[in-house]
Parts: structure tokens; sequence; C-alpha cells
């Protein structure tokens, strides 16, 4: 039915399938585009040192995320606008991850609405987590409004998004002139109240209004759902997180869409492990195309990964249906690379996957 084999397949599929300031708009990054293509190619740059004549009996992708038991390590991030790619915008990326046993976070700008969204996907016993992405407004009485339409819905988690107090400069965009059409619009955010005025122009006044570690402590407060931060890179702000007790964090660089050199995740994700120990999960996106990408990222230090571009992508060229099949072709092509270094479990995903010289204390016999 898809003639795409691959996620960079998909990726060139759907470029004829959208127009072409749409595609711009999900496809571009900010700037030079530098830390976009970065993403990608730290990944690939990444070496995989098989083992072999290992026993690989019994073995499986589950994994552990916080509270959360997963089928496999796999989440859809989330990502705005969805109905620019298909009608059925969220809700079939929604769909497609609770077949597949995928955790779903759901973006503040969606354009479908998040009960539609949670009754639906809370209704299949196979699903992974449910959770919400909030984009701090700067009404913090239209913040607890949201967390409290999410905790009623059924949401798991509030995902903060910290790395975003002002757009990226995302030139492709620009140059292709993107507007949302009439159609389209982030359906949770049409009654924000407007932000009062700042008293300077830095930045058009924005950062005024952007969070800061005392307004997470806010959040922390207002809502019984675990809080997690999404966008943390440097390891004294993970260390600032675990003092304030979130319940995880997201390593990303927004997909290379906000700061432009910003470094790849894949480079940012083992400093950020180092400075939080095993005390707090985490999860790794940016760039992640292949199942060696998802193994790579788990031997890093990555609880779980996020796949952001790949999703609106697959909905272009097919709705629900393909979203699911391109979930299921990580899932498949983890599943092969595990076998084929020797991992039995992700447990086994280890620092001496990457590194020859790293010891894995382990005998001859294991």
């Amino acid at each position: 039915m898809f003639s795409w084999l691959t996620l960079n397949d998909l990726a060139l599929t759907a470029q004829g399938a959208l127009d072409p300031a749409t595609w711009a708009y999900f496809s571009g990054g900010a700037a030079d585009e530098i830390t976009l293509r970065d993403n990608a190619a730290a990944w690939q740059a990444l070496r995989l040192w098989p083992r072999v004549l290992r026993p690989l009996a019994g073995g499986h992708t589950r994994a552990r995320l916080g509270r959360h038991e997963l089928t496999h390590p796999i989440l859809l991030a989330p990502v705005a606008h969805q109905q620019l790619a298909h009608p059925d915008g969220e809700w079939a990326s929604a769909m497609a991850a609770a077949a597949q046993g995928a955790g779903y976070v759901l973006s503040t700008q969606s354009s479908v609405p998040m009960e539609r969204i949670a009754h639906d996907v809370l209704a299949d016993p196979g699903r992974g987590p449910l959770w919400f992405q909030l984009y701090w407004q700067a009404d913090r009485g239209f913040n607890r409004a949201l967390l409290q339409r999410a905790e009623a819905a059924g949401f798991e988690a509030i995902v903060l998004t910290v790395d975003a107090p002002v757009h990226g400069m995302r030139d492709r965009e620009r140059r292709a002139g993107f507007a949302l059409p009439p159609h389209v619009r982030a359906v949770h955010l049409q009654a924000t109240p407007p932000a009062p005025p700042a008293p300077d122009t830095y930045c058009a006044g924005q950062p005024a209004h952007a969070p800061t570690w005392d307004d997470v402590a806010w959040l922390q407060a207002q809502t019984r759902l675990p809080v997690w931060l999404k966008g943390v890179l440097h390891p004294h702000d993970a260390r600032q997180a675990l003092a304030l007790r979130v319940a995880g964090l997201m390593v990303s660089n927004h997909g290379g869409r906000t700061l432009d050199t910003a470094p790849p995740t894949a480079q940012a994700l083992a400093p950020v492990r180092a400075a939080v120990g095993r005390n707090l999960p985490l999860v790794v996106d940016g760039g992640i195309r292949r199942g060696t990408d998802v193994l790579k990222a788990i031997a890093l230090g990555a609880d779980a990964v996020m796949i952001g571009r790949p999703v609106v992508h697959a909905l272009a060229t097919g709705g629900a249906l393909a979203v699911a099949r391109m979930i299921r072709l990580l899932r498949d092509e983890l599943e092969m690379a595990m076998a084929l270094t020797g991992c039995r479990t992700l447990a086994d995903a280890e620092a001496a996957l990457l590194d020859a010289s790293a010891s894995t204390h382990r005998t001859a016999d294991d």
C-alpha cells in the first residue's frame, strides 16, 4: 500500500504530498539549519560495536519510563497544527500511537481538542502513556485552566517546554511565506488572554513572560500530574531540575527550530545523564530516523525516544495507518539492531555498545 521503506523515504514522499509552504513549516529549522542537520548526523556518526554469540532467546523491547511500563521505547513528540498534514490531524496520530503501544504527547497547539483525543486513546488497553505538552502562557490563570482540562480529560503527565522563550528565526519558513490557513487553528489557545505589555523592547517584550524555575515550582503545585521539562541540554539545568524533583527531562533542542548551532541531542544526552545519574528518567528527540538511532540513544542513557517530523510526514502520506506503519517500522529496525549487536533486552544496551574500549563487566560466558 505504501511505497516508502524507510523514514527518509517517507520524508521524500511527504514532500511531494504537501504544498511547498507547509513543507517549509514542518521541515525547516532555525537560521542556517546547522543544528537541524547536526541532529541526524550526530546519530549517524556514532558507531555500534556488536557482540556475537550472545543468548537472544526471550528478547524484547520493553522499557520502563517513570511509572509506565512501555512495550517499546518510542513516543510521538508534540507537533503543532497537524491538520495541516491530514484532516484528522492529532487524532489520527494519537490513535496510531495507541494501536502500536507508543506513548503520545499532545501539543498545546493541537488542532484537535484534547478531550476528543483522550477519550479515544484511553479506551485502548494496549496504549502507551498519554501526556499533554504545555507552552507557558503569560496568564497563570489560563495555564491553570489548561492543567485542569488535561487532568479532567485523563492525561497522565504535563510536559512543559522550556527552550522556546521566543521563536527561532526560521528563515526557510519565512521565505516560503507560510501562514496558517483559516481552517487550522490552535484550538486550546483561542481564549488566551492577551499578554500584558512589557516595559522593554527586548525581543518585542516576549521574554518578560517566559517561564522561570519559580514558575516550574508553581506549576508543580497546581497539578497532581507529574511535570516533565522538555528542552534541557545543559547539565547545570538538569541538576537544577533534579533539585526541584520534576518527574523527568526531555533532552531536546526543539528539532533545531529555535537556537541554531545548539548542540545535537546525541551529543548532549550523555552529559545530562551524568548530571542526574539514574535519579531522573530521560527522553531524547531530534533527528532519530532509524532503529539503530534508538538503540544508540538507549546506550547513551536515554530511557525512551521521541519522534517528531516523521509523524506529520506519515500523516501527509496516509493518515493514521501510515503513522502506525512508521512506528512499527522503527520498532522492527530497533529489534533487528538489538539482535545484531547481541542485546537481548534494552538493559544490554550499555556504553560499551558505542565504545569498544569500555568494560562491559561481563564474563566470557555471558
